[in-house]
């Protein structure tokens, strides 16, 4: 049975790996010239930069992928446990370093506020046990009944989904400092820590319980090691070929058509953009209005740059958070009232600090972001007048001159996102994880309108994230497997 896959991004990679292992025939069908979707690479003059992701968290999604194949991460790549993990600035020279072991990050915590390394252990406690329920259970479900979320652990923690983490940090914690640590890691989840869901404190124990890691020579390893296994179990995988429509004959999916080319198929399956993939269909067969996905929350875009410096930055460590800022100020303006941020907050990364691959000897490569509401205007004048307010205030936090120090920069922001990505209103994260766009509240894994046709990624379940799409391309993979069998005995593991 042949399997058309749009996408090569880590959820289209998941379900290959899983629909060959169970016989199926399947190719993969990506738009642009390399593989990885979001999680590509610039390579230039030396330099290494994952376009993408370039944080490594809960390893253990990554070990359970690959133990599905009788593989372990480091037959394909090696990881580094980063110390320190990050650090978060909040004012020149005035910064918190969280380090690589709970028990250090607890000092951290007593040293800021006394009495906190006690509340911290509580709350990482209940993190602890919403991970276990969440992560090695929960959102291994297709979200397709609200009965998915009703078991015997979740009925105790009932009252976690009514409530949200802002209101649950702040309950415990008055250092607005070590507030705003507790509240960075629900970023990943693509919504303000006020619209998100208390029982996703789960993502605080991924930060302090789990640590932070890095694949040497970058996340692109991780797209590397799937593509290796994929086409060791016979996925084709064919570049530069973007889908122009994908084929519907009386309600079933039959194929599709690329630069021209019909190609058949008994099932298809899109793992590019959601929103996008509909408009490969006739109107009629679409199940998402354009209303529809205009009401929903969606996780932030960015702005990206990639730079060369000539020397080392000092002061600063691989992972390096901005928040000399106010944080609810951007938040609106990303959430509430649609704009550019006047003062954003930033990230930084210099995965040179960890990984000699990723800059020649005695220089830097730094990837800055600023979190952005989708849809807004983007140019190269606000491109480069956010640089230059990023830098101006890098330079001052960090007591050092860079800017003269660039060899070269590229940027990625929203256009970007749009042409290279199909991006609804060029969002980098896809749809947020709010209490309303949870589980089954998700768009679908499997189309309501036409037969065969199926998606993965970061807009359907489980949701945004490195981990949530292999996650995302397991259920559906096992959704196709249960739907179209080929034998009794083939399943998925």
């Amino acid at each position: 049975m042949k399997v058309s896959i749009i996408g090569s991004g880590f959820s289209s990679l998941a379900a290959s790996c899983y629909l060959a292992k169970a016989g199926y025939d399947v190719t993969i069908f990506e738009k642009n010239k390399t593989i990885g979707g979001r999680a590509r690479q610039l390579i230039k003059n030396g330099f290494t930069f994952d376009i993408g992701p370039t944080w490594y968290w809960m390893p253990d999604v990554f070990e359970r992928f690959f133990s599905d194949f009788n593989k372990v991460p480091s037959d394909y790549y090696t990881l580094e446990k980063l110390n320190p993990a990050y650090s978060v600035y909040f004012g020149k020279d005035d910064y918190i370093t969280i380090e690589d072991t709970l028990e250090k990050i607890l000092a951290a915590f007593e040293k800021e506020e006394k009495g906190s390394s006690t509340k911290l252990k509580k709350f990482i406690a209940t993190a602890k046990s919403n991970y276990d329920i969440a992560i090695k259970d929960l959102v291994y479900n297709p979200g397709v009944s609200p009965l998915e979320l009703i078991t015997f652990q979740t009925a105790k923690k009932v009252n976690q989904f009514f409530s949200n983490i802002k209101r649950d940090v702040r309950k415990e914690f008055k250092n607005e400092r070590l507030v705003q640590i507790l509240e960075f890691p629900v970023l990943f989840l693509g919504a303000k820590p006020s619209d998100t869901p208390s029982f996703y404190s789960f993502m605080n124990y991924a930060d302090f319980g789990l640590g932070t890691f890095h694949p040497k020579k970058g996340m692109y390893q991780v797209i590397l090691a799937m593509e290796s296994l994929a086409k060791n179990l016979g996925v084709t995988i064919i570049t530069d070929s973007p889908i122009d429509t994908i084929i519907v004959e009386n309600g079933q999916a039959k194929g599709v058509i690329s630069k021209g080319k019909t190609i058949s198929s008994d099932i298809v399956l899109s793992g590019a953009d959601y929103h996008h993939t509909e408009t490969l269909l006739e109107k009629t067969y679409r199940q998402y209005s354009e209303n529809y996905w205009n009401k929903k929350t969606f996780a932030p875009s960015s702005l990206l740059f990639y730079v060369g410096f000539d020397k080392k930055i000092k002061n600063v460590n691989h992972h390096t958070l901005f928040f000399d800022v106010d944080f609810d100020v951007h938040a609106e303006a990303i959430y509430d009232n649609p704009k550019w941020p006047e003062n954003p907050l930033f990230y930084a990364s210099f995965p040179s600090k960890t990984d000699t691959n990723s800059a020649p000897e005695g220089q830097e490569a730094g990837i800055f972001l600023i979190p952005l509401a989708p849809g807004i205007e983007d140019s190269s004048e606000l491109r480069e007048l956010y640089f230059e307010k990023i830098m101006t205030r890098f330079e001052t936090l960090t007591s050092q001159n860079i800017k003269k120090h660039v060899i070269f920069k590229e940027s990625f922001c929203i256009n970007d996102f749009i042409k290279d990505y199909n991006s609804y209103k060029g969002n980098a994260y896809g749809m947020a994880n709010t209490l309303t766009q949870t589980a089954f509240l998700r768009p679908k894994l499997k189309s309501k309108k036409v037969k065969n046709l199926f998606f993965t990624g970061q807009l359907t379940v489980p949701g945004p994230g490195v981990p949530p799409s292999l996650i995302s391309g397991k259920l559906v993979a096992e959704l196709i497997s249960k739907h179209h069998k080929l034998k009794p005995s083939l399943s998925i593991a």
